[in-house]
């Protein structure tokens, strides 16, 4: 009991790390927490996902599908404070504006955002909504409401049946949260930080390196949602790991190694590609 109630801590506060979610007052921002939040950075994947789709549903039932994907990804943003974006943006301008280690960090450090991460952020969130976009066109009829004339499914409930409907493209959007937030944990077990740790807030999550045991676990909680899926969709996995790799070697010859804004890059971009890998599986397998 005391250790399951020492791991809740723990999962509590790597919500409280990683998004803007209130947890209780007595969860404090202890370093032996903190050190360890890091294995639950995947479940928090799930919570965020589960958050936009639930969003995404309500917007799609009662306004449209656009405008429904457009408030999951507001949401999204609300949720994590534009934790991961605002690492994409930063990396972006470091590698877009420096040539030189140094010149990098130093760009990176600087809280303004300069044109490489505005274009950035432009780029990633309209690669988003697109790719969400294709989704629901792959969502089989919708055939389950119980009163579209001549349908042959079952009758269920409104709330029911879109979630029916929709449940390729919900699992979809809950998969890519929890799979692109496995690859920062990746990176930092395969890499070393490249700035000064004591100057950094996150420096017991960055000193702390996974053993074998504990990895296997955090990788089978960001697997969790395939459960839900055809074997095949596994596929999609495959090209996310292959840029998460990409990406660590090229900040690795830049800066020798990751800051936290690379980490928010890879899991922006690992999103993405999660997404990508997703609809081709999905229209060609």
């Amino acid at each position: 009991m005391k250790q399951m109630k020492k791991e809740w801590k723990i999962f509590l506060t790597a919500v409280m790390y990683f998004t803007r979610v209130r947890v209780p007052a007595t969860i404090d921002h202890r370093a032996e927490y903190l050190q360890k939040a890091s294995r639950y950075f995947p479940l928090t994947g799930i919570l965020v996902g589960s958050a936009c789709s639930l969003v995404f549903l309500i917007f799609a039932r009662y306004i449209s599908v656009d405008i429904g994907i457009l408030a999951s990804m507001i949401a999204g943003l609300l949720i994590t404070g534009a934790f991961h974006e605002d690492g994409f943006a930063d990396t972006c301008d470091g590698f877009g504006g420096g040539w030189t280690k140094e010149k990098i960090l130093l760009i990176m450090k600087d809280s303004r955002i300069g044109a490489f991460g505005a274009i950035g952020l432009i780029a990633v969130l309209g690669s988003k909504f697109l790719l969400l976009k294709e989704l629901p066109q792959f969502t089989p009829e919708l055939v389950h409401t119980g009163n579209t004339p001549g349908g042959s499914g079952p009758s269920l409930p409104p709330a029911v049946a879109l979630f029916y409907n929709y449940r390729f493209f919900i699992l979809a959007l809950v998969a890519a949260h929890s799979v692109s937030r496995l690859m920062p944990v990746l990176v930092v077990r395969w890499s070393e930080y490249t700035a000064d740790p004591d100057l950094s807030k996150s420096k017991p999550l960055i000193t702390h390196k996974m053993r074998f045991p504990e990895l296997t676990v955090v990788t089978l909680s960001a697997l969790a949602p395939f459960v839900l899926l055809p074997w095949h969709f596994l596929l999609a996995i495959l090209p996310v790991l292959y840029v998460a790799y990409e990406m660590r070697a090229y900040f690795k010859k830049w800066i020798g190694g990751y800051t936290g804004d690379c980490l928010g890059a890879v899991q922006q971009v690992s999103e993405i590609v999660f997404y990508l890998g997703y609809i081709i599986v999905w229209r060609y397998m």
